[in-house]
Formats: C-alpha cells, structure tokens, sequence
C-alpha cells in the first residue's frame, strides 16, 4: 500500500509540472529574443519542484522525473520495482499533464506560443542530435548531483533542500531553454511530443537517452566523490590482559 501512495505522488507531481511548467511556456513563449518569457518558463519549472518537494518530497521523495528516479536507484536509494513503478507513474502523469493542456488550450481558442505543447526540441542546436545530447547530459547530471547532495545523508541542509533543488532547476532552463527547451526529465518531453507528434515525436530519443546518460554520470561520480570523504575506520584498541583476581598461593613450607 505504501508503494502505490508513492506511485500515486508521482503521478500528481509530474502531472502539475507538465500541467504548469509547460503550460506557462505554451502562455508566453520562450524564444531567446522574448527574454521576460524565457524567465518565466524557467521560473515556472523551478518553482513547481519547490512546492511540490514541499508537499509529497514526504511520500514519494518527489522525483517526478525518471533521471533522478535512475541516479536514486544507482546510489542505492531505492527497489529496482519501485523505479519501474515511478517511471510508470511519472509518464502517465507527464500525458495527464499534457492532455489537460491540449483540451484547455483548444477549446479556449488559446493561442500556443511554443507551437507544439511545450515539446522540446532541437531547432535551439540547428537541428543537431549530437548537441541536443550534449545539452542533456550536461544539464541532466548538474541537476542530479544537486539532488544527491542535498539529499544526502551528510547534508546539512535540512528543509531548505527543495528550495535549492528549485533554484537549480530554474538555473538549469536558463542556459538550455534557448537550446533545447530543457528536458533533463525523459517523462517531462514525452507527454508533449505524444500530443504534438512530427519532429517532436521523432526527436524525442534525444531527451530519453540525455537525461539518463546523465543521471547515470551524476551517480557514478557522486558515489566517487562521497566514497573519498569518508575517514579510515580508528584502529581498535588492543585488549587488555586481564589479571587474575585469586590471590597468589603460598608455597608450602617442607
């Protein structure tokens, strides 16, 4: 039962990420030209982490993205089942999200700035797969060393990690949103290229294989990296003799 409420977590997080992260670039648009829309979709991602971090971050741990799910996994956090479930739960909720978009957003005759539900993309790198990867990787493994870090069991940061794990992702939709679009979360691309279909849909390998190429760096090298801080086991004490509490015996006189 404790596993389906955190599958459920995750269906309902990714599901309000796709739903606002998205939805905000479809409103205002993220051409590297429009730089308040470019901050706002940023801001929108980033911020959708925090309270969601704040509100199942207690259930689930708040993945709702299949890269941190592998970078949990390899860094020993979590069931192979249980990733398959989040990967599960994540997806479903990533085409919820998208779903809800499209039918918001036809029958209001609303105008879609991306053109393609918020769909990531590849037009940022002229069209260049081996860019658009490089981008993912490189994005994907930053933001995941930061969740593992902050989650970590020597950190110290106490209830400020979602807040830091926010602003990362905020940081991170800076730099790649004139790129890419930003993915660095498989489920987060493929609700919106389901939706928009065409290139979005023929691309979308590129921001499956990224973040999870990424995630798998990011736990490598965390793991490496924690591994080295930790301090020689002391030498234990040597035992001392115990001396005999009987009392020496006198030798007999003869």
């Amino acid at each position: 039962m404790e596993s389906i409420k955190k599958y459920i977590a995750e269906v309902i997080g990714t599901f309000v990420l796709v739903l606002l992260g998205c939805g905000t670039a479809m409103l205002v648009g993220c051409d590297a030209v429009n730089g308040g829309g470019y901050i706002l979709t940023a801001l929108a991602f980033g911020l959708v982490i925090v309270g969601m971090a704040y509100c199942i971050g207690n259930i689930s741990g708040c993945h709702i993205n299949p890269a941190v799910s592998l970078g949990v996994l390899l860094s020993g956090g979590m069931t192979f089942t249980d990733f398959i479930g989040y990967v599960v739960s994540q997806c479903i909720g990533a085409v919820a999200g998208a779903g809800v978009l499209k039918a918001i957003f036809d029958l209001g005759n609303v105008v879609d700035k991306t053109g393609g539900y918020g769909a990531n993309g590849l037009a940022g790198v002229d069209g260049s797969a081996g860019a658009g990867l490089l981008v993912e990787i490189l994005l994907t493994f930053i933001f995941v060393m930061t969740i593992l870090g902050v989650t970590s069991k020597k950190s110290n940061h106490g209830s400020f990690g979602g807040l830091i794990i926010g602003l990362t992702l905020t940081l991170v939709h800076i730099f790649g949103i004139g790129l890419t679009g930003t993915s660095v979360n498989p489920a987060r691309s493929f609700g919106p290229a389901l939706f928009a279909g065409g290139d979005a849909l023929s691309d979308l390998w590129v921001f499956i294989v990224g973040p999870f190429i990424g995630a798998i760096l990011a736990a490598c090298v965390y793991k490496f990296l924690e591994s080295s801080n930790k301090k020689a086991p002391e030498k234990a004490p040597a035992p001392v003799k115990q001396v005999s509490a009987k009392p020496a015996q006198r030798k007999k006189k003869k």
